[in-house]
């Protein structure tokens, strides 16, 4: 690749990495990656939950971070 391939897959890597981070977490995590269920109400409420797990697994995360700064600094 050249400079001007570089500077822009690091553009788009910027905005795009965000969005992806919460997909990639519920994938390698939870085992996310296929849903097998026979009607779109039951895919719905399983990748709710997914969320949903991921949702509270983020909050320990942070939470155990907070606490970690607080006593360590």
């Amino acid at each position: 690749m050249n400079g001007g391939q570089q500077k822009r897959n690091r553009a788009i890597s910027r905005v795009r990495a965000p969005g992806e981070r919460p997909f990639s977490e519920i994938k390698r995590t939870f085992n996310g990656g296929r849903t097998y269920a026979n009607t779109l109400e039951r895919v719905s409420i399983k990748e709710m939950f997914e969320g949903f797990a991921f949702d509270l697994y983020q909050l320990f995360t942070l939470e155990r971070k907070r606490t970690a700064a607080a006593i360590g600094g």
